[in-house]
């Protein structure tokens, strides 16, 4: 037995091997390049922390910070027609969704829910960019008329968060048909009275920027977001000229009046607390977990008597 050979060289290979590490454990910012702590990254709500760079994030992570304690209840959305088209490219559609559905965990490309932030009853809805590109089909417009209905029904205003690279191809004109559809739900809100306020956030284009995307009473947009119809690479292409620096972007669209925000992912929360009880006629939100205490509820009966006492 060669006890060199067996035994100490697999014992040092075994103390100078690199340690595998799980691949999800660091992010490479898109922006700077910098590798982020998956932890790290995490908690500052997928912007990076070196250069400011708004990463992509989940609606269920973005409902979590915003609504208060986490806490909130999902709006049923009444399921379309699967594969009405029976449409097949590379792969099946019906293939497709699956696929998707497997990647994120969710059914569909938007989450309608409903909840409290700053103690402010509110419905929100949030497209998943991850899901098929937030694409817009029949349940997008399912969904965010069932978002409208139930804001209307519970005299809440309606918060947007729009991510999507335009119609779902997959059904042809029946997308397409999303856009009248979602544009009279949101006119369902401006009949009821009621605010309906948009953070558009990165990529929102196509025809989700042509219709309920810049349909609201209030427009926020995340940092350096695209925010745009057609892409500035067709546009370049279409009219044969080099586009201004920063064309198509939430700071561009900010100077030109497209936009009445750009607010980062972090001030967000605070922004919509204030902007949402405004335009309800609601008094500014009391900083901390509690509504403010009630002077009366707080009088006593045996404190009170002394000073009627006194008055006579």
């Amino acid at each position: 037995m060669n006890w060199i050979s067996n035994y100490v060289r697999p014992r040092i290979n075994s103390i100078f091997s690199r340690r595998e590490v799980p691949e999800n454990l660091w992010s490479k910012c898109t922006e700077c390049g910098t590798m982020l702590f998956h932890r790290e990254l995490a908690e500052n709500l997928n912007v990076c922390t070196s250069c400011g760079h708004h990463m992509g994030i989940t609606p269920r992570d973005r409902f979590l910070a915003l609504f208060d304690g986490g806490v909130f209840v999902e709006v049923d959305v009444p399921a379309p027609t699967a594969d009405p088209l029976n449409f097949r490219d590379q792969k099946k559609y019906p293939d497709r969704m699956k696929a998707a559905l497997r990647n994120t965990g969710e059914k569909e490309a938007m989450l309608v829910v409903e909840g409290e932030i700053g103690r402010t009853p509110i419905v929100a809805a949030a497209q998943d960019f991850s899901f098929m590109g937030g694409s817009m089909g029949m349940y997008v417009g399912n969904a965010i008329i069932a978002a409208a209905t139930r804001a209307v029904e519970l005299g809440r205003p309606l918060v947007l968060f729009s991510a999507a690279g335009g119609a779902r191809m997959q059904e042809g004109i029946l997308s397409l048909m999303q856009m009248p559809r979602t544009t009279v739900a949101v006119e369902m809100l401006k009949e009821a009275g009621l605010p309906y306020i948009v953070v558009l956030t990165h990529p929102t284009t196509g025809g989700v920027t042509a219709s309920y995307a810049m349909l609201g009473d209030v427009h926020i947009a995340e940092p350096n977001a695209l925010i745009c119809f057609a892409g500035p690479r067709v546009i370049e292409q279409t009219i044969r000229e080099k586009l201004p620096e920063g064309f198509q972007r939430a700071e561009y669209l900010l100077d030109h009046g497209m936009l009445d925000r750009v607010t980062p992912r972090g001030k967000m929360r605070e922004e919509l607390i204030t902007i949402t009880r405004m335009l309800m006629g609601l008094p500014p939100a009391i900083a901390g977990d509690l509504p403010a205490p009630d002077p009366a509820a707080d009088e006593t009966p045996d404190e009170a008597a002394p000073a009627e006492d006194a008055k006579e």
